[in-house]
Order: structure tokens, then C-alpha cells, then sequence
């Protein structure tokens, strides 16, 4: 296409706010947001020393930028939460070098809706070329053996699959409301042994003297989002070697100013008459959308976790109108407590020819697989359910 340039930028500050708000537009997620993107890049959460650098593409025409692409060269394969080791480990015996690699996510938040942007009124099939052209062109040219886009937007897969994408399915848990307006109401949908093993687990919170506050909006400020990172801060040392502390208490510190607090929900949990809290959650919301995000607390209660990371969410997003709840990565236990199993799909593109003919059709028969296992575990819930639709597609 006439007239435009290709430009790599090493951090989002290279690229004026107001130019990437025109270009990702007033419907995107929160997580692809100026704002929130360079919160990670700024804070020093996301950055080369952590194994993130920002290697965002932009399309230009003179001053004016007609695409993006939100691209990370990864050093390490953490904070993803797509397990790629398998492709890791054919890359060693091909004498191959894995790392680094190209990555287009929101960094450490394992949220669909990855894409490319683009102004409006330009094709977007040949502007989604020409970046993958000159992606390819990058990555060959500097020794990078793969590029991934993880938990792609469902409305642009087709434009990146017909650049010869290769398609990964791994799954996801999803909240709906199905036009439940109250907890108890939704409650109804469960079989009646699963809706007393909800009750019971919400009393047993109660009983503790446990209650939860939520938090939004103007309440909230940097203190309490101090308090937010010490209790993410502690979860992740409980797992010690393994827990995933990759934030900064930067990052929290920035989520309290104006351009971003609007999007969090704090659930704040307290027991007996302190105003102390022994618990909190994070979550993230727009309009329709919840994400469940982090956690962590001071002391071991029974079904605490459910309460303030589930159940005070699902609570909140019903009175909200809030219709779907993603409440993040891992957990088969999410099944039991309202969620559905959905597909999650990751494109991939490689570079040695040896590696792609030996993955795409291993691919094939996983990604068959992992459509049946979806099946078999919504079919086994403990409540009714609009069958969510699976797509066939290899």
C-alpha cells in the first residue's frame, strides 16, 4: 500500500496516546488500552530486564498511524499462561533456539482480545498483510523462530488465519448471567445438591464473621491499592519458586489514577467489626465484562476464596447488568461454582520449516481433542446452560 511506513517502537511512549485511542476505539477491553499498557511499560512490570520487551509495529502515513500491532520479544515463556513447553522442547532437539520469541497479548493478563488496530475506512485484509509481511521479514532477518498471538479477538481471527496463521485451541473458563437480575436467582439454575454446597460455602464465610465491601470509582486511591499489591504480593509468595509475581507496586499505585481506576472493582473483606482487611480481589470490568484478576490473603478461612473472588463478583456483576464474568486462568474447581469451559484460541506462525511442518498437523489432532474435552466438561456441569457453540475448524 502506497505511502505508508513500517516503524518498530521499543516502548508505547513513542506512540501519542490520542493516535492509539483512534486506532483501538471505544469498544476495545481495558487491557489494550494506552492507559493500561504503558501503566505495565512505565511501572518497569513490563520491560527487557524482565524479559518483556516492547517491540510494538505501527503502520504510518507521513505523521498519522493507519495500524498497530502490540508485539513483546519474549526471553521467557512466563506470564502467558498458553504453555507452549511442547514447542519449546522440539525446538532443542532441532538445535533450534526458542527464544526469543514474538508475542501479541496484553502482557500478563490471560484476556481474549488481542488483534491488530486500524483506522477506519482502510481494508484491513491488506493492511493485515503487509504486517504480517513485514513481521515474517523481522523475525528471519534477526534470527526470531516464532511469532504468537495469544487469546485473539474472535472478530479478527479470520483476517490473521488468512495470512496462514496456524490455530492453537486451549480453553478458558466463562461466566453468563443468561438473564439472571440476582444471586439467588441464578442460584436456581443448579441442581439442588451443587446449590446447597454454594450455600454452605457462602455460610461458612459468614459464620467466620466474614463481609464483604465492594470498592469503585472514587474510593478508590493509591493506599488502598498499596494494600491490593501487599495481598498479591503475599499470594505469590506462597508459592514460593512458583508464584507468578510479575507486577510491580508501581503498577498498583498507577491503577488509582483518574484514566484507569474507573475500570477496577475491589472486593474487601473484613471480619467482625475491624475495618482491617484479611482479604481482596481485584477485578477489572467494562460495560458487559468482568475479568477476575488478583488476589490474596491474610488469613486460611474456609471458602474465603470463593466468596471474594467469585461469588461477591458474580453477586456484583448481577446487579450491574453485567452479563459475562472471566474469572482468569487455571482451575477445574471454576466448573463446580458457575463457569462454562470455552474455546481459547492462539494463532502461531514459525519460521524453520522443519518446525512448522512437524506442528501443524500435531495441531490438528489436539486442537480435536481439546473440542471434545470442552464438550465432555459441559456436559458434566452441575447447572443449565445455553450450549456455547465450538467451532469445528482445524
Amino acid at each position: 500500500m502506497a505511502n505508508l511506513i513500517a516503524r518498530w517502537h521499543q516502548s508505547l511512549n513513542e506512540i501519542p496516546e490520542h493516535h492509539w485511542e483512534d486506532l483501538v476505539g471505544n469498544h476495545i477491553n481495558p487491557f489494550f488500552r494506552w492507559k493500561w499498557l504503558s501503566a505495565l511499560e512505565t511501572s518497569n512490570s513490563i520491560c527487557a530486564r524482565q524479559g518483556w520487551q516492547p517491540l510494538h509495529l505501527v503502520l504510518w502515513r507521513e505523521e498519522t498511524p493507519i495500524a498497530v500491532a502490540p508485539l513483546y520479544l519474549k526471553a521467557h515463556s512466563y506470564g502467558e499462561f498458553v504453555f507452549d513447553q511442547v514447542f519449546a522442547r522440539l525446538a532443542e532437539e532441532l538445535s533450534l533456539n526458542y527464544y526469543p520469541k514474538l508475542i501479541g497479548m496484553s502482557p500478563l493478563s490471560p484476556v481474549e482480545g488481542y488483534r491488530f488496530f486500524y483506522a477506519q475506512n482502510e481494508n484491513t485484509q491488506e493492511l493485515t498483510n503487509l504486517m504480517m509481511e513485514t513481521i515474517d521479514r523481522f523475525a528471519i532477518s534477526n534470527g526470531i523462530n516464532s511469532c504468537n498471538f495469544l487469546y485473539v479477538d474472535s472478530a479478527w481471527r479470520e483476517l490473521a488465519e488468512a495470512t496462514n496463521c496456524a490455530r492453537w485451541v486451549n480453553q478458558k473458563s466463562l461466566w453468563l448471567a443468561e438473564g439472571s437480575k440476582s444471586f439467588s436467582e441464578y442460584l436456581k439454575k443448579f441442581n439442588s445438591n451443587q446449590r446447597r454446597n454454594i450455600k454452605r460455602e457462602r455460610k461458612a464465610v459468614e459464620n467466620a464473621g466474614v463481609k464483604v465491601e465492594v470498592i469503585t470509582g472514587d474510593q478508590i486511591n493509591k493506599p488502598i491499592m498499596e494494600l491490593m499489591h501487599n495481598f498479591y504480593e503475599q499470594h505469590c509468595a506462597r508459592w514460593g519458586a512458583w508464584g507468578s509475581k510479575y507486577l510491580s507496586k508501581n503498577f498498583f499505585e498507577e491503577l488509582s489514577t483518574p484514566g484507569l481506576k474507573n475500570y477496577l472493582v475491589l472486593f474487601n473483606a473484613h471480619q467482625h467489626d475491624s475495618k482491617d482487611p484479611i482479604a481482596m480481589s481485584l477485578c477489572i470490568k467494562d460495560r458487559n465484562m468482568l475479568w477476575g484478576r488478583y488476589w490474596g490473603s491474610k488469613k486460611e478461612i474456609d471458602c474465603l476464596h470463593f466468596e471474594v473472588c467469585y461469588y461477591s463478583p458474580i453477586s456484583w456483576a448481577l446487579k450491574q447488568g453485567i452479563t459475562h464474568f472471566d474469572p482468569g486462568a487455571g482451575g477445574s474447581h471454576k466448573r463446580r461454582r458457575g463457569f462454562i469451559a470455552q474455546e481459547n484460541i492462539s494463532l502461531h506462525r514459525w519460521y524453520d520449516k522443519r518446525m512448522d511442518t512437524l506442528i501443524r498437523p500435531w495441531l490438528k489432532k489436539v486442537n480435536k481433542i481439546m473440542a471434545l474435552e470442552i464438550e465432555s466438561q459441559n456436559n458434566e456441569l452441575p447447572f443449565r446452560i445455553d450450549a456455547p457453540t465450538l467451532s469445528a475448524k482445524n
